[in-house]
């Protein structure tokens, strides 16, 4: 279950954040996860809740944001909404897309004590 290791480089990260600005508690994280980003929200909620107990992060809600896959059709030239990689577009009906977006994890948002 990679959401582990997710959850555990985003607390790592929330560590050094609570040292650059001085907080001593995390109380709510919200991400951005993209759809193509082979993230399980789920999952990753489980494991954050585990994987923070007994650091600076216990307790916190964890808010997720889906973000829509993004990709530029070489057919068309259109940038189009996907949902999936093997996405066709849905402009031209065309198979070569290239993805330029939803991919990636972020924070967004800190509530921090």
């Amino acid at each position: 279950m990679h959401e582990l290791s997710l959850a555990r480089a985003l607390l790592t990260q929330l560590a050094a954040e609570a040292e650059r600005h001085a907080f001593a508690r995390v109380l709510r994280v919200k991400l951005a996860i993209g759809a193509l980003g082979h993230v399980d929200p789920d999952a990753l909620a489980f494991a954050f809740e585990v994987a923070s107990k007994g650091t600076l992060a216990a307790g916190a809600a964890l808010d997720i944001e889906r973000v829509a896959g993004a990709a530029h059709c070489l057919g068309c030239g259109a940038d189009v909404a996907v949902h999936g990689r093997g996405d066709f577009c849905p402009k031209c009906g065309g198979g070569h897309l290239v993805v330029t977006g939803g991919e990636d994890m972020k924070i967004r948002e800190l509530e921090v004590a």
